[in-house]
């Protein structure tokens, strides 16, 4: 053992003498660097070092876990940096805070999750990368994921699953930006990977529909199921509305003005983030009165089997599949699209109006101020009248 007032060179200790030290005491090899043996026999590297004008001992980790080659490059690199004017401490403190890439993920999620739509839309961010990112990049500190490892989560799915391969690309850049922000990384390598991947062609997933002929039928199977009443009342309101599943489900009383046979439904529950305002027909009418005989107090319009709790879009999807009709819920807005582009003499405006669409440009979009209300009640009546009489 060298004593800790003798000169020491550089690279005093060697391999086999690290791992065959057993005598407790300190060993030195050189940049303030020494290996301590503990008098049960464990062994750990420490140096010394001045860091802004106050000596200071830095433990390097357990000799069984860094070989001497590492705890000579590590202790070289505090006394660069130390010399320099840093601080080796704060240092390894900042590169210990920076998350995983799996609790940055987790962070950003609960930071959005106030921000999102639904629940659904927050469930799906995290279970997309709980599915194929955490598996193979979950671990990594987020400062150090690069371009390649983003491929490697994408290139299994990127084919495969392209529309799924899309969003998870989508999240992962979401955190990434989030650890730019926080000063993590320099740049966020999900955005700059497309030509690395291959082309995937460009399709549109439409949901399944029923030809208009088939709707009444689908509505009468329905009415005479043996489904929970809140869930025929919901298909039969979403059909004469054309309006989207969520907002149909999510529905709640104070949006309604029987007086004015009127819907609003907020911006809040709009996917185009704008509020809509919905005409009713007599027979929609009629769906709400018998929706109140058989609400369960709450304030949904269409109350779920727990108190409170809305209709899931399955149940309904369920329904219509069980009785024998391939089509999706979200469809019937395209059997009334058709119905009124085949069957009317409405113009495609009052019908994507209807459909809460935008159409035209920005600046044609910016003049349009009128929601067509009047125009599109008695269209709404003439598809409400096509199903009674079919």
């Amino acid at each position: 053992m060298v004593s800790s007032s003798a000169r020491r060179p550089e690279k005093a200790l060697t391999a086999v003498a690290v791992r065959t030290a057993s005598k407790p005491g300190k060993y030195f090899d050189g940049h303030g660097l020494y290996l301590r043996v503990e008098p049960n026999g464990t062994k750990f590297w420490v140096q010394r070092i001045v860091i802004q004008g106050k000596r200071r001992e830095l433990g390097l980790g357990s000799a069984s876990l860094v070989p001497l080659a590492e705890a000579r490059e590590k202790a070289l690199g505090n006394r660069k940096l130390a010399r320099e004017g840093g601080d080796p401490l704060a240092a390894r403190r900042e590169r210990q805070e920076v998350l995983s890439f799996e609790a940055a993920s987790r962070r950003v999620h609960e930071l959005h999750l106030p921000t999102w739509r639904n629940e659904k839309h927050g469930r799906d961010f995290i279970s997309s990368l709980e599915s194929y990112a955490f598996p193979l990049i979950g671990k990594m500190p987020v400062s150090n994921i690069a371009a390649a490892d983003v491929l490697r989560v994408l290139m299994p799915i990127w084919t495969a699953k392209p529309e799924t391969a899309r969003r998870v690309r989508q999240r992962i850049g979401t955190v990434l930006k989030w650890a730019v922000a926080q000063g993590w990384r320099q740049d966020n390598p999900a955005d700059s990977i497309t030509q690395a991947l291959p082309k995937v062609a460009k399709s549109q997933v439409h949901r399944k529909s029923l030809p208009y002929a088939e709707v009444a039928d689908c509505l009468t199977a329905v009415r005479q199921s043996r489904a929970m009443t809140s869930t025929k009342l919901a298909v039969e309101f979403l059909v004469l509305t054309a309006a989207r599943s969520g907002e149909v489900r999510e529905a709640v009383w104070e949006e309604v003005d029987d007086e004015k046979a009127l819907w609003v439904i907020p911006a809040a529950r709009m996917k185009a983030k704008r509020a809509h305002r919905v005409p009713l027909s007599p027979e929609a009418l009629t769906i709400l009165r018998e929706a109140r005989a058989f609400g369960d107090g709450s304030s949904l319009i269409f109350p779920g089997s727990r108190y409170g709790v809305p209709l899931s879009d399955m149940t309904l999807s369920k329904l219509v599949k069980e009785l024998g009709f391939d089509a999706d819920v979200h469809g019937f807005r395209t059997s009334f699209r058709t119905w009124v582009q085949e069957q009317t003499e409405y113009p495609r405006e009052l019908a994507e109006a209807a459909l809460a669409h935008s159409v035209g440009d920005a600046v044609e979009q910016a003049y349009a101020r009128s929601d067509l209300l009047d125009r599109r009640r008695a269209m709404m009546e003439a598809w409400s009248a096509y199903l009674q009489t079919r």
